[in-house]
């Protein structure tokens, strides 16, 4: 491993210990650079989430070494089950030779911290209660070399110097928005909100998806854009939550705590969602779709998971993304690293934007259209009553919202999910 320059320097600095920023600094450490890991807050710290976590995921936290064994407090989930159009379609995940079969439900406030304890042991410095503030720049290339912070409970002034920024400070990022990267208005949205109840359903081994998300408050009942969840945690709760796009009017004018808590109080009632039941309050958070903020490489910053806008527009995915584009920077930024002149070290980092688009670019203009269509409360209300009714459509559509086949060798769904993809702009 590089020998650390000093205290307050490094080859690479991340900010932010979300999925994204342990991910990547936890495959710079291993191959041996000095890394600095920056977190805001201190762990374990709670973040709003579904908590459930797909195959996509699953795969990510095995090739870091995590342990997701039962008796380490993670519970498997089989599949999803869609309910909809008076219809309840259980779908197991499928059998892929690229993914495992099955998915896992961990709660956020302690799912980060295993990721970023699992940096920590590959050799990345962690810096918790690490306040980041403006970027130091090369005032004559504009460049960024370093960071501003304010560490610990007193609040201590600290200057980080690097080469190399990873912003993973989230949708807010403002490291992004002071280096002049700022959001695209163009890209789909979205809002999740969410609690947990104390509930008899929370040992369920499937995720639970509700297509169509009625708001009943008013004197017509009117369908909006969006779905709700319900994960069982293992652990006596169950994570209920909606996800809502802003590819309609509602979006702005409605107050998403209360069209949950509508959403509870139409549920069975021996199901538990009921106001004396639920242990968190209900919070909400943004979720940054289809590549919002560009470029992804910038002057000496690179954008991972949610600052780079990774959240995947079919599901609200953000998790498996996250950590996909912080194991895409750091072997990014590895090759860079071991080049031999600037110029040469450029151009292996220009390359990481157009890695992104290859890997995600045609899948989330298909996403952004998908956006824009269930959008429509029309097109929502024909697509659950009669897609729902076929199990094969289902499937096909199971494979397209969660992003699972087999990039080679395939099944016919597969090629076809993989053909339009590769066809779709890589806007």
């Amino acid at each position: 491993m590089t020998e650390p320059l000093s205290e307050h320097s490094a080859d690479v600095i991340v900010v932010g210990a979300g999925p994204a920023g342990s991910t990547t600094a936890y495959y710079l450490a291993k191959a041996g650079l000095d890394v600095l890991l920056l977190e805001k807050t201190a762990f374990p710290r709670e973040k709003v989430c579904g908590d459930g976590l797909t195959p996509r995921a699953t795969k990510q936290l095995v090739s870091m070494g995590i342990d997701i064994s039962e008796e380490a407090g993670w519970l498997r989930n089989k599949g999803l089950r869609i309910i909809g159009g008076g219809v309840r379609l259980q779908l197991d995940w499928p059998d892929l030779a690229s993914y495992p079969d099955y998915g896992l439900v961990r709660k956020r406030d302690d799912f980060d911290e295993q990721l970023a304890r699992q940096a920590q042991k590959a050799g990345a410095r962690l810096y918790e209660r690490c306040n980041v503030g403006e970027p130091v720049k090369d005032e004559r290339t504009g460049r960024i070399t370093g960071v501003h912070a304010k560490l610990g409970e007193e609040k201590t002034p600290v200057t980080f110097h690097a080469p190399l920024v990873v912003a993973a400070d989230g949708n807010s990022t403002r490291l992004s928005l002071n280096m002049g990267l700022h959001r695209r208005e163009d890209r789909p949205m979205g809002v999740a909100v969410r609690t947990y109840f104390t509930s008899p359903r929370h040992d369920d081994d499937y995720l639970e998806s509700w297509l169509e998300l009625w708001d009943r408050r008013g004197a017509e009942d009117r369908l909006l854009p969006g779905y709700g969840w319900i994960f069982g945690m293992g652990d006596g709760t169950s994570n209920v939550g909606l996800g809502i796009l802003n590819s309609s009017s509602a979006f702005k004018e409605l107050d998403w705590r209360e069209v949950l808590k509508a959403w509870c109080a139409s549920m069975p009632e021996d199901w538990g969602y009921t106001p004396e039941n639920m242990t968190t309050p209900i919070r909400g958070a943004a979720l940054p779709m289809a590549f919002n903020r560009q470029p992804h490489y910038t002057k000496g910053l690179l954008l991972v998971g949610d600052a780079g806008g990774l959240v995947n527009p079919f599901n609200g995915e953000g998790i498996a993304y996250a950590m996909e584009s912080g194991q895409i920077a750091a072997d990014v930024i590895v090759q860079a690293h071991a080049r031999a002149t600037p110029a040469q070290r450029e151009l292996a980092l220009q390359h990481y934007p157009k890695i992104l688009k290859d890997t995600y670019g045609g899948y989330y203009t298909l996403g952004r259209a998908f956006v824009k269509m269930i959008g429509n409360p029309k097109v929502m209300k024909i697509a659950t009553q009669r897609g729902l009714t076929h199990p094969v459509l289902m499937k096909f559509t199971l494979k397209m919202l969660a992003n699972l086949t087999d990039p080679t060798g395939g099944d016919a769904m597969d090629r076809i999910i993989n053909g339009l993809s590769k066809v779709a702009p890589k806007a």
